[in-house]
């Protein structure tokens, strides 16, 4: 599913319906632009509840996954983003790390990160699901909507664009 949007544009017409994420991500997906209706996870150094809603079914939703800015390892690879892709997810926002940076970039699925780390994260399930969370001044609320493409990301109580 391909997304023909530019964020610029988007704020441009609805400035005043939506927020810019302030944090500097950098893109590792093979999707460069991807937006849905927001879905979170708040885990650090733990991959367990992030793996299990990929697993499920989504509809062209976006993971926002707040691991609150750690580097130390990764939270997603090439396996666990490809759950997501079977599973009809547009793509995640990491505020963390992720690692197989170039097998995510050959991926159809879009992904942002703060960085890449080859060291895998813990598997203790701690976190949790579906809850605000928030970062770069901005509050990802599930069920609201996100775009995303290489100028940044906007977040929007109020979908922007019809397909």
């Amino acid at each position: 599913m391909s997304q023909a949007f530019l964020t610029a544009d988007l704020y441009d017409s609805f400035g005043d319906l939506c927020g810019s994420c302030e944090t500097q991500f950098r893109q590792y997906g093979g999707r460069r632009a991807f937006s849905g209706r927001i879905r979170t996870v708040k885990c650090v150094d733990d991959n367990v509840l992030l793996r299990r809603m990929l697993e499920g079914a989504a509809d062209g939703d976006v993971l926002i996954v707040d691991g609150a800015g750690f580097l130390g390892s990764a939270l997603i690879g090439d396996g666990i983003a490809g759950l997501g892709v079977k599973n009809g997810w547009s793509g995640a926002v990491i505020y963390g790390a992720v690692r197989d940076s170039r097998a995510l970039a050959e991926m159809d699925f879009g992904l942002k990160a703060l960085g890449s780390n080859p060291k895998k994260s813990s598997k203790n399930g701690s976190g949790s699901v579906n809850t605000p969370v928030s970062f770069g001044g901005i509050t990802f609320i599930p069920g609201h909507w996100v775009y995303s493409d290489d100028d940044g990301i906007l977040v929007s109580a109020k979908k922007l664009l019809e397909p």
